[in-house]
């Protein structure tokens, strides 16, 4: 496995689970990869969410993307530090790529749009087939 295959099964299956931690306690949603590719994996979310308050607490964040196949299926899970940007290139491109903040009153200057990346960490894919055996991770 390698990072680009991973790339490529989370664009495949975008909606996963990102999981964080707030006051000690594990919390969990479902959220949609904005974008991927070899500088990271890319979401957008806002300031009033409480995603956004716990990765401001805790840095560290668990992703898993899943692909249903058969009784099991495969899941793509990615740890690593959220790291947030913001730039006005990835505003501008927000609002292409997800119009309908638009009928949220949602502009490039509005302040509660957020944008976060797990840029570097470990990956690993698993299924049936590694059900049984050590997990092999990829650094990215």
């Amino acid at each position: 496995m390698t990072i680009t295959e991973c790339i490529e099964f989370a664009k495949q299956n975008p909606n996963c689970t990102v999981a964080t931690v707030e006051q000690n306690k594990p919390h969990v949603r479902t959220m949609a990869l904005w974008f991927a590719d070899n500088s990271g994996f890319y979401f957008q979310t806002s300031t009033n969410k409480d995603v956004w308050k716990q990765i401001l607490e805790n840095r560290n964040i668990e992703l898993c993307f899943y692909q249903h196949q058969g009784i099991i299926g495969s899941q793509l899970r990615i740890e690593g530090e959220a790291e947030i940007i913001d730039s006005p290139e990835l505003r501008e491109r927000i609002l292409h790529d997800r119009p309908f903040l638009r009928h949220f009153g949602i502009t490039k200057e509005s302040p509660e749009l957020v944008f976060f990346r797990i840029a570097h960490g470990k990956a690993h894919m698993w299924d049936m087939r590694q059900a049984i055996h050590n997990k092999e991770y990829v650094d990215f």
